[in-house]
């Protein structure tokens, strides 16, 4: 059987085409595999920084004022940036949400709890600077963190109770950490 130049031409343009097409397939799927390798690099990176001896002495400094009630005396923001900066890239899609939970889902919500309740700093913030957006990638990234947190959990999702308590205990085992901590793993400060 022969098949006429007509035939002959479809069947070559339907396999160019597949061709094309399959090719385009494998090139989204490597890109989207490099997005996700390098979202996890970058958390890991953002980890690491997160609990550099800088980080951590300022992650003392504000959860001890935090705890002590003295809002007035917060002399650092950089906690915050740094989750400000972690709610950005987690916003326009650079991080996977899921990996962000997974390596700042709690500090995220303690830190966001802490300076609302039961002073609202972040309130306080807004109006001196006159600036209603001053940290509100950290917010978003809160209720992000949040819906994650009852996807996951469920009705064992902590009620605001349990937050509370929750947060309060964590406040205590930031505002004992040991600087030199990244050099020496093992030494995990208890809350009291």
């Amino acid at each position: 059987m022969t098949l006429d130049p007509l035939t002959l031409t479809l069947l070559g343009l339907l396999g160019t085409w597949s061709l094309v097409i399959g090719t385009l397939a494998l090139m989204y799927w490597q890109m989207r595999q490099n997005q996700v390798l390098h979202s996890a690099n970058s958390v890991m990176t953002l980890r690491e920084r997160f609990d550099s001896d800088r980080m951590r002495a300022a992650r003392r400094h504000l959860s001890q004022k935090l705890i002590a009630g003295a809002h007035e005396d917060i002399t650092s923001m950089e906690v915050l940036t740094f989750l400000e900066l972690v709610g950005a890239l987690t916003h326009r899609k650079l991080l996977d949400e899921e990996l962000v939970w997974e390596a700042f889902g709690t500090w995220t919500t303690v830190y966001y709890l802490a300076i609302r309740r039961p002073v609202d700093l972040l309130a306080q913030l807004r109006t001196s600077l006159k600036d209603p957006l001053v940290f509100h990638e950290f917010e978003w990234l809160y209720h992000r963190i949040d819906a994650i947190d009852v996807r996951k959990m469920g009705a064992e999702h902590a009620s605001a109770v349990e937050q509370e308590k929750e947060t309060l205990d964590m406040l205590k085992r930031e505002a004992v950490l040991l600087e030199g901590w990244a050099a020496d793993p093992i030494r995990v400060p208890k809350p009291d």
